[in-house]
C-alpha cells in the first residue's frame, strides 16, 4: 500500500480531530500535516492558534447534564485529544497539601490548613471535571484521548479507576524537549503502536528538567514567554511522531 493509499485510510478512520486545552497548536498542526483536518479549543489565545476560544469546563458541565455543548457536534468518527490541565493532580500538589512548597515554611498551621481546604476543593472540582468528560464519551460513544503528566503520586495515578493505555517515561526519545513522564488515556480506540523506522530528531534542552534550572535561554526555545509555560510546551517532532506511532 502506498503512502497515499494509508493517508486515505487515515481520513476515513478520523474524520476530524478536536485538540481541547491546546493554546500552542503543535498536535493540531502536525494533524493537519498528516492530512487529518484538526482544530483547537481553549479559553486563552496566548499563542493565536485557538480556533474556538470557549470554557471548556463550562462546556464538559453542560454536555454531561444534557445541555447543548460542543459535543454535539461531535461524531463518532471523529477525536478528541485533551491535555487536560494537570495543576491539580501532579507532584507539586502533594507539597502545597503538606505544607512544604517553597515559600510556606514559615505559615501558620492555621493558613496552611485553610489553604488545604481551599486545595482540596479545588482538586475536586478538577477530579470531577476529568470523570465528566469521560463519562460523556463513553456514553455518546466518542473517541478520545487524555494527555497527563506521570508520576507516583499524581492524583489520577493513585485514585482513579481507568488505566492509562500508554506511559511514555522520557519524551525526550521521541523528540521532544524534556524528559517529563506522561501518560495517556484512550477511550473507545486503541493505539496502534506502529513501528517508526526513522531516527529520531535529539531536541533535548540543556537543563535538569522542565520544573528547574531553565534560564531565558533556554525556555525561549520552546517558543514560550516564560519558564512557566515552557513546561507545558512539546517539541512538533514529538507530536508527529506519537500521531504516526500511536493514532494513525
Amino acid at each position: 500500500m502506498t503512502r497515499a493509499e494509508k493517508m486515505e485510510n487515515v481520513k476515513s478512520e478520523i474524520q476530524k480531530v478536536h485538540c481541547l486545552f491546546e493554546q500552542s497548536g503543535t498536535f493540531k498542526k502536525e494533524f493537519i500535516k498528516l492530512g487529518v483536518n484538526a482544530e483547537d479549543y481553549d479559553i486563552n489565545n496566548d499563542f493565536g492558534e485557538t480556533d474556538h476560544v470557549i470554557d471548556l469546563f463550562s462546556e464538559i458541565r453542560k454536555a454531561y447534564d444534557n445541555e447543548p455543548s460542543i459535543f454535539d457536534d461531535i461524531s463518532q468518527d471523529d477525536l478528541i485529544f485533551a491535555f487536560f490541565p494537570c495543576v491539580r493532580f501532579e507532584n507539586q500538589i502533594m507539597l502545597h497539601f503538606r505544607g512544604q512548597s517553597n515559600g510556606m515554611q514559615k505559615w501558620s498551621w492555621q493558613k496552611k490548613m485553610a489553604n488545604c481546604i481551599k486545595l482540596q476543593n479545588e482538586v475536586t472540582e478538577m477530579y470531577e471535571l476529568v470523570n465528566k468528560l469521560f463519562i460523556i464519551c463513553f456514553d455518546r460513544g466518542l473517541k478520545l484521548i487524555l494527555e497527563n503528566p506521570y508520576s507516583e503520586e499524581h492524583y489520577l495515578r493513585r485514585y482513579w479507576c481507568y488505566q492509562p493505555s500508554i506511559i511514555d517515561t522520557d519524551r525526550r526519545e521521541r523528540g521532544d524537549y524534556f524528559k517529563k513522564p506522561t501518560q495517556y488515556w484512550f477511550v473507545n480506540c486503541e493505539p496502534k503502536h506502529n513501528f517508526i523506522f526513522e531516527a529520531t530528531n535529539y531536541n533535548a534542552l540543556d537543563c535538569k528538567d522542565a520544573n528547574r534550572m531553565m534560564n531565558k535561554d533556554t525556555y525561549e526555545k520552546t517558543g514560550a514567554k516564560n519558564k512557566k509555560v515552557a513546561r507545558s510546551m512539546i517539541h512538533p517532532d514529538y507530536a508527529n511522531r506519537f500521531i504516526r506511532e500511536y493514532i494513525l
